[in-house]
């Protein structure tokens, strides 16, 4: 699969958040092509701030793999991470992040801040932005506006 077919599934995690309130974010985690795991935002569903999409993915790959680190993965998001999120992957050591939707007020990957790239940190990965960023944005946009409308 490439990076189009897999922003494609983790749209359809994104999708996933929407009926329990939580903004529609899916992230997963994949190793030598394969999807090891998929979520979504869980924050108003557990009421845990840190249950954004890409933390939870990067647990249960964790959990599987049986380490914290996630030195050969790439992790695939439909919005830019966040500072929490961007923090958790370079712990993680993680190889390569590819998101969708840029976040223009708390990006961290670019957008506000650029973790994956500072050479100040300890370790930097790759970053490939806009892959699906229209659908990713809609997806997002979509939800906000029926928030407006209730």
């Amino acid at each position: 699969m490439d990076y189009e077919d897999l922003m494609r599934l983790a749209l359809a995690e994104a999708e996933l958040a929407i009926p329990h309130g939580d903004v529609p974010v899916g992230a997963l985690v994949v190793v030598e092509g394969e999807v090891i795991a998929s979520r979504h935002n869980e924050r108003e569903l557990t009421h845990d701030p840190t249950a954004h999409a890409e933390v939870l993915a990067m647990r249960d790959a964790c959990e599987q793999l049986g380490t914290w680190r996630l030195d050969n993965a790439v992790i695939v998001s439909t919005l830019e991470p966040c500072t929490m999120c961007a923090g958790a992957a370079l712990n993680a050591r993680i190889q390569k992040v590819v998101f969708g939707a840029p976040d223009l007020e708390a990006g961290a990957l670019g957008s506000v801040y650029n973790f994956g790239v500072d050479p100040r940190l300890r370790h930097t990965f790759e970053v490939q932005h806009n892959v699906l960023g229209d659908e990713c944005a809609q997806t997002l946009k979509s939800f906000f506006a029926g928030l407006r409308k209730s």
